[in-house]
């Protein structure tokens, strides 16, 4: 296995008790734009939200499964078409319980591993959630083995360990963190995202033979957020892995 995968599965750091009694109200605040921040951050967001659902646009007549990885609040919902089965995981019923695009859904799930095996996606799909997921490669894997043939995983992150991201973050939400609360908004970006953007996509070209990657700014290095479209998933090597 490739060294990256050495880190796996990864731990995450401790949140301070001051900043854990907050965090469920603050999190669900910040996905719903609850803020000027949090508003700021979705707007910019919705690059990611449009790169994951473009594919729908070029086949709007058909019937196209999906299942989504951390659906949360379901705030992708409101930029796909609805083009057929949409399945989600997530394992937090309170960011999604309530949601006008609750009647959308076909089936939720916990966890990856409760997706039955012979259920096949026409596309995955994951806004800002890699970044989070302490077992990535097994998460990865196994979603690879659940695409159809000529399926796809899009998936949008943000450019997490690259410094034009962590200025972004500290000048806005982590300025607005600091002076509502008092607290170190870092110590909760490193309990969040405890994946950096090329981690993450080196266990993605691991996976998948096809990983086209464009960004929201000029280069990897120097952006906000980055996509990626994976196919022709590596079947055996998923397998291997999984093993």
């Amino acid at each position: 296995m490739k060294e990256v995968f050495s880190a796996f599965p990864k731990t995450r750091p401790y949140l301070p008790k001051e900043i854990e009694e907050i965090y469920a109200s603050h999190y669900k605040s910040n996905r719903e734009g609850g803020t000027t921040a949090a508003s700021l951050s979705q707007r910019l967001e919705a690059w990611m939200h449009r790169k994951v659902a473009m594919d729908l646009a070029r086949r709007p007549q058909a019937s196209v499964s999906t299942l989504e990885i951390g659906a949360g609040t379901l705030n992708q919902l409101q930029h796909e078409t609805e083009a057929g089965p949409y399945d989600i995981i997530e394992p937090f019923r309170e960011l999604y319980a309530g949601s006008p695009f609750l009647s959308r859904v076909r089936s939720i799930y916990a966890d990856i591993a409760e997706v039955p095996a012979d259920r096949m996606y026409d596309r995955i799909t994951s806004v800002a959630t890699f970044e989070h997921i302490l077992n990535l490669p097994e998460v990865v894997a196994r979603a690879a083995l659940l695409l159809k043939p000529n399926g796809s995983l899009r998936t949008a992150i943000p450019s997490e360990g690259t410094v034009l991201w962590t200025l972004g973050w500290k000048l806005t939400t982590g300025l607005e963190f600091k002076l509502k609360y008092g607290l170190d908004y870092g110590q909760l970006m490193r309990h969040e995202h405890v994946n950096k953007a090329h981690e993450i996509r080196e266990v993605l070209e691991f996976f998948f033979d096809d990983v086209d990657c464009s960004c929201f700014g000029p280069a990897k290095a120097v952006s906000l957020y980055q996509f990626y479209a994976c196919r022709r998933p590596r079947l055996e090597r998923c397998r291997d892995y999984l093993a």
